[in-house]
């Protein structure tokens, strides 16, 4: 088999040293357009392709970045590692993209992948990860981006998660609403769901508003977890009459099990979730939910990165804006008069 072409190969038929040929793709200014043609003939006629690791050594940069999700079977994930991507691109930058699906050791094992690789930013999803995770990023010094979420210590590009509880509640309370129940992603390791849930039952209680724990119902993201919520929160002594999904594939699970049973929404149940995923717009009723915008925080991530590599400036961290989308899931609970609205959200 004949063996891949080496940057001494392509020296050696230009009749150049490796140096030469290393300037001339790093830096082809630096070197004079005749012996630049030449070794770009070598590199044609070779078929040479410049090995990263010695891209990095030569530029001082991989143009590559790195970016750990917990999953990408969920559409939200996927928008903003598209935005990400893109951009990125546009700039010739390649992005790296893995997901541990919610496992702290299966993420710290593909973080110190991606930094072996030499990347020059990583790009991770929340503020809790494992220890050796943190140990990794620290040690590497690779500059690190938090998304979706505020950290401390690290530049981040984040949505409000608390506040997206509280709108959910504020609306939800505004129609009359006063027994309520909550399905949410699991807490333990996810800081995002742990603070949306803390938003809507802080906002609950500062309302004079009751909540029981066991109105919090916590299952794995999917249509699944949706239909198991809703048919554990009927089963409490006291129903709700309204629902918080701490995501729309959870609130639509929500609502195809209710309907499922014969429910009618909203006269029966008010839903809202949270993403405003492109579907829920589409649904009969469509689904009342808090925007978030996956597809400019990956963009936003990308400016970030870039001008921390590109001018090294660590950039400030940014909070981006959400709002309340209500549509066809939300309104008075059965008891409470029509007449009462005092719903001023934006209407979609």
């Amino acid at each position: 088999m004949k063996h891949r072409a080496r940057i001494a190969d392509v020296a050696s038929l230009a009749e150049v040293s490796v140096a030469t040929v290393s300037r001339t793709l790093s830096n082809p200014n630096s070197v004079k357009p005749a012996t630049r043609e030449r070794v770009q003939r070598a590199i044609d006629e070779l078929n040479y392709f410049m090995d990263g690791s010695a891209r990095a050594l030569a530029s001082g940069h991989g143009h590559t970045v790195g970016m750990v999700v917990p999953t990408l079977d969920n559409s939200i994930f996927a928008l903003a590692v598209q935005g990400l991507q893109t951009t990125l691109a546009a700039h010739g930058y390649q992005l790296l993209i893995a997901a541990h699906e919610y496992n702290l050791e299966t993420e710290a094992q593909q973080v110190r992948a991606l930094l072996e690789t030499r990347i020059d930013a990583l790009v991770l999803v929340g503020t809790h990860h494992a220890d050796t995770t943190w140990d990794l990023v620290r040690r590497s010094r690779t500059p690190l981006l938090v998304a979706w979420a505020t950290h401390e210590s690290y530049p981040s590009v984040a949505f409000d998660n608390r506040l997206i509880g509280q709108l959910a509640a504020e609306h939800l309370i505004a129609l009359g609403h006063r027994q309520f129940g909550m399905i949410s992603g699991y807490t333990r390791h996810n800081d995002r769901a742990r603070q949306r849930a803390d938003g809507f039952i802080e906002t609950l209680r500062c309302n004079d508003i009751a909540f029981d724990k066991r109105n919090l119902i916590e299952q794995p993201f999917g249509f699944a977890g949706g239909r198991t919520g809703w048919a554990r929160l009927m089963q409490l002594p006291v129903p709700p009459t309204a629902i918080f999904c701490g995501n729309d594939v959870l609130a639509m699970g929500c609502m195809f099990e209710a309907q499922k049973h014969g429910v009618q929404l909203p006269r029966d149940l008010s839903i809202v979730g949270c993403d405003n995923l492109p579907i829920v717009s589409h649904l009969p009723p469509g689904l009342t939910t808090v925007q978030l915008p996956t597809y400019e925080l990956g963009i936003e991530c990308a400016h970030s990165i870039l001008e921390w590599i590109e001018k090294d400036a660590q950039p400030v961290s940014v909070c981006l804006d959400i709002e309340l989308i209500v549509r066809g899931t939300t309104s008075q609970p059965p008891e409470v008069p029509r007449a009462i609205s005092a719903n001023k959200s934006k209407s979609g």
